[in-house]
């Protein structure tokens, strides 16, 4: 199998950079503010991990790639709180432009939540749609539901694919396999969790306006980047509606959410997977992270078409590859 070389930015855990690493690309460069993230990801991955703010790295620093992947942070985004154009995490998506438009990968990839297609009534797409083609590249994006990906796991996101227009992709759409897998096959085999392992703070008003828990045979809700908002683990007793955006716990056995660990395996990560940091930073970073089987299954599209195109010798003058020796990679 032909390695290419993937540069990941606001990398966190690593979901997505594992993905792509099982289907064919090595993470040479990564880079997250999280501390614990960092950790994480340096855990289990061969590639440099930079810990810091990515508007202070020195662009020189970042090796040329194949490709750039970038989940860039989306709170700012999400239909889950409050949405605001202003919101300063709605802006670092500008320095993933501005390192694109330097280093010029074959690709890009990006990932965010389903209010990106609605915020400020569509414009902010369009902003960074228009931003990333006046770059060189040819943009497309999807809306997927994870959950038909073999992650078990309600997880609507929107998938960003850029190509560089030597390439010539003027159709991108990523196939849905209608793959689905239950909490019960996810789950299978783990053991009843350390109690450490649990986030048992109180719950919430806001929590107990809706239910939280589906049974074995299910999909999860999505799982939450908060600890105080993960789902119940589905051998709790099912909720109870008392009325309009009031329910309460079943009194005939023990409630509690999704351990980390729990949640974790949701995510499709490795079920021995180690992250680092409290209880509270490690359900960040899996809340936080894209679904490796979702990303496995995006990054399989595209390693395809890096090696028909390469294949095919399709190259276009008039776009400088970043070494003649990442040229030859991929047309030898």
């Amino acid at each position: 199998m032909r390695e290419f070389t993937a540069v990941s930015l606001f990398c966190g855990a690593g979901g997505l950079d594992m993905g792509f690493e099982r289907a064919g690309f090595r993470t040479i460069w990564a880079n997250d503010f999280d501390k614990d993230a960092c950790k994480t990801h340096q855990n289990w991955s061969r590639a440099k991990v930079v810990c810091g703010d990515i508007g202070k790295v020195d662009i020189a620093q970042i090796p040329d790639s194949d490709i750039i992947l970038g989940g860039f942070p989306c709170q700012g985004f999400s239909l889950s709180g409050p949405r605001k154009i202003d919101d300063s995490r709605n802006v670092l998506y500008k320095h993933y432009v501005r390192i694109v438009k330097e280093k010029q990968p074959l690709i890009f990839v990006g990932e965010n939540v389903k209010g990106l297609l609605t915020m400020g009534d569509g414009k902010i797409i369009e902003a960074i749609i228009a931003e990333f083609s006046e770059c060189g590249y040819d943009v497309f994006l999807q809306l997927v539901n994870a959950r038909d990906f073999g992650v078990p796991q309600d997880r609507e996101r929107v998938i960003i694919c850029g190509f560089r227009k030597d390439l010539k992709i003027k159709n991108f759409e990523i196939p849905v396999p209608k793959i689905h897998t239950t909490m019960r096959e996810a789950l299978a085999g783990m053991p009843d969790p350390d109690p450490n392992d649990v986030c048992n703070a109180p719950y919430s008003s806001r929590y107990m306006s809706r239910n939280r828990k589906r049974g074995w045979d299910d999909v999860s809700y999505t799982i939450p980047a908060m600890a105080k908002q993960v789902t119940i683990h589905p051998g709790s007793p099912d909720m109870v509606k008392l009325g309009t955006d009031l329910w309460e716990f079943g009194k005939d056995g023990e409630t509690r959410r999704f351990s980390w660990r729990e949640a974790a395996a949701i995510q499709t990560f490795p079920k021995d997977l180690e992250f680092h940091g409290d209880l509270t930073s490690k359900y960040k970073q899996i809340g936080n992270a894209v679904p490796v089987k979702l990303a496995e299954y995006v990054a399989m599209q595209l390693y395809a078409i890096l090696n028909i195109k390469g294949a095919e010798e399709e190259w276009q003058t008039g776009y400088k590859p970043q070494t003649e020796k990442h040229l030859s990679t991929l047309v030898s």
